[in-house]
């Protein structure tokens, strides 16, 4: 069943893709942009999680701390990608970006929470990060960056460890559901206040597709993460964030399949090598 959640959020991280491109290709790239598509995609999603919460209101100190630092990453990771992005090409900055979001949850769960290190996971973790260094096109490299490749890695490893923590922690906690709320509740209200003294500046149209766009990737990125924090009681770190990397890898390079952009030999050689360290991880364990 927790295999099925995260296979669940894969699929809809792999979506997001469409989102993000339709939203860029109507609204352009600028900081009021990018914090306008952070607002809306929070507001849409917390709609969503209020639903799945039945309509209530959970509140601990705990899970407000942990869901505003959850927050404030999300925040600084979009910041740093915005940076990066201007530096170096799409592949270069997935590379970066998927490496991080695999490999520190992956050692807080076995360093920090006695996970198991196990010669499945090990020939996983090997076979993802070739996968992710086979799809990267080196054209276009900037300089002068360095600190955003390196927020990108970080901050995005974060997100999973921000979960872990929360999960895994025995302080007084809400929900799952009441964390993603909140989750979504300081992300809008900081990224609104941005807007607030951004807006006027460089102000911004939204048509219906780029409202739709924004709206989309807001709820399928907090639907999501919602079930991976679930499946987090159950399934550890070292385990389901390398599926995690290797399945959007796979799910992506299906859908651009259906894209005027398809994938290359070497993208399918990445989707089989991810697939088969998912496999390996699953079956020897």
């Amino acid at each position: 069943m927790y295999y099925t959640m995260v296979m669940a959020a894969v699929v809809m991280f792999g979506l997001q893709f469409f989102c993000n491109q339709q939203y860029e290709r109507e609204c352009k790239s600028s900081f009021t942009s990018s914090m306008m598509f952070i607002f809306g995609g929070a507001v849409a999603g917390l709609v969503v999680l209020l639903a799945v919460n039945g309509m209530k209101w959970e509140f601990t100190p705990f899970t407000l701390f942990m869901a505003s630092l959850a927050a404030l990453d999300g925040m600084i990771f979009n910041f740093c990608s915005m940076k990066a992005l201007g530096k170096i090409n799409l592949s270069l900055y997935s590379l970066f970006s998927m490496l991080g979001g695999m490999v520190l949850p992956f050692c807080l769960g076995v360093f920090f929470f006695d996970e198991t290190f196990t010669l499945g996971k090990a020939i996983c973790l090997v076979l993802v990060i070739i996968a992710l260094a086979l799809g990267v096109e080196r054209k276009g490299e900037g300089k002068g960056g360095t600190i955003y490749y390196i927020g990108v890695f970080v901050f995005n490893g974060l997100s999973g460890v921000i979960s872990k923590f929360f999960q895994a922690s025995d302080f007084e906690k809400t929900s799952e559901a009441a964390y993603s709320v909140w989750t979504a509740v300081v992300t809008a209200l900081i990224s609104g206040v941005i807007l607030l003294f951004t807006f006027r500046k460089s102000p911004i149209k939204l048509n219906a597709k780029a409202i739709l766009s924004m709206a989309g990737n807001g709820v399928l990125n907090r639907v999501a993460n919602y079930l991976l924090l679930l499946s987090l009681a159950f399934l550890p770190a070292s385990v389901q964030y390398p599926m995690i990397t290797g399945g959007v890898m796979i799910v992506s390079t299906l859908l651009s399949y259906f894209t005027p952009n398809k994938p290359k030999l070497k993208e399918w050689l990445s989707v089989a090598l991810s697939f088969a360290g998912i496999m390996i991880m699953v079956l020897v364990g």
